[in-house]
């Protein structure tokens, strides 16, 4: 039997200095609360769904409430998950009024014969499937209006905003071997109505097959979706590289190919792991063997044992 492994990001950019330890906080406890899945004999989807409702939740993240918002002033959020064990997936795009877009795409996966769902579409499903609606100024925090008030100023340049750019995501493989990746953001702010980045698309947001492993991307969607990055990565373990190597060739390739940037975070199927970027800074935590690893910065590499972390977990950090 595997033990089993869980990595999850909270978006690549830029992180302000102010957020710092609120993001920190939010990707440990993501990961906490996503490997307690699996030690209570839940699966990697189960876990990848848990730790990313838990950053949807969170208002540091551009996922759920704290999502960006687009230009007529609204939260439009796209969320995707994939079972590596026969490579179903659910994805749901330019969705609105709901808190937790990845419980969404987890029943489109699971209750649909379709992958992808958008808009109206998608909310009939959602309304059908009892999930409770709630108004979209619930998922709106301070922040997002003020910079969505920003960026409507003449002289404002969005360019300039979108270097902090949020996606929440999560990668797992469980005790079975199989798994997971799960995906979820509110997209770019001040984006045009009905703009889906990459979070939605299959093998660009995440990818997962239980003969390589599993991988989630952030970064800027339309440069992911150019390189197909998730699918890429794996492309690379298939021919031998480990997950960093893997993870570092790709997102090298979109930089010099595309100019883009971004960060992923990976999971092979013998249960090696990895969380790289090209942009100033990714929020990642992972927990493996009852160790809890974190970081924001390139250099930076925190390590706790769970026991540890979920005492100060209970302490409100």
């Amino acid at each position: 039997r595997m033990k089993p492994v869980i990595v999850v990001h909270g978006g690549a950019g830029r992180i302000f200095k102010e957020r710092e330890e609120g993001s920190r906080a939010g990707v440990v406890r993501a990961a906490l609360r996503g490997y307690g899945v699996m030690k209570r004999g839940g699966s990697a989807v189960d876990a990848v769904e848990e730790a990313v409702r838990s950053m949807e939740d969170d208002p540091h993240f551009n996922a759920g409430c704290g999502s960006v918002l687009n230009e007529k002033g609204e939260v439009e959020m796209d969320a995707i998950i994939m079972d590596g064990k026969n490579l179903d997936s659910g994805a749901v795009s330019a969705v609105k009024c709901i808190a937790n877009p990845i419980k969404l795409a987890r029943l489109v996966m699971e209750k649909t014969k379709h992958m992808l769902l958008t808009d109206h579409g998608a909310h009939l499903f959602a309304q059908a499937m009892g999930v409770p609606e709630i108004p979209g100024e619930k998922l709106i925090t301070e922040r997002s209006r003020e910079r969505w008030k920003k960026n409507l100023e003449p002289d404002s340049n969005p360019e300039e905003f979108q270097k902090d750019l949020g996606t929440v995501g999560a990668v797992a493989i469980d005790s079975e071997g199989n798994v997971a990746c799960a995906t979820s953001t509110g997209g770019l702010s001040n984006k045009l109505v009905g703009r889906v980045g990459d979070t939605a698309c299959i093998g660009s947001g995440g990818y997962a097959d239980n003969h390589l492993g599993a991988a989630s991307t952030t970064g800027h969607g339309e440069s992911i979706m150019k390189v197909v990055l998730a699918r890429l990565i794996l492309y690379h373990m298939e021919q031998g590289m480990s997950p960093e190597m893997a993870a570092d060739t790709a997102l090298d390739y979109m930089k010099t190919r595309v100019g883009g940037l971004g960060g992923v975070i990976v999971v092979s199927n013998s249960g090696e792991w990895a969380a790289r970027f090209s942009t100033k800074q990714m929020s990642w935590a992972n927990v493996k063997d009852d160790q809890l690893h974190y970081g924001i910065y390139a250099e930076e590499w925190h390590t706790k044992s769970v026991d540890e972390a979920l005492t100060s977990e209970s302490e409100g950090f």
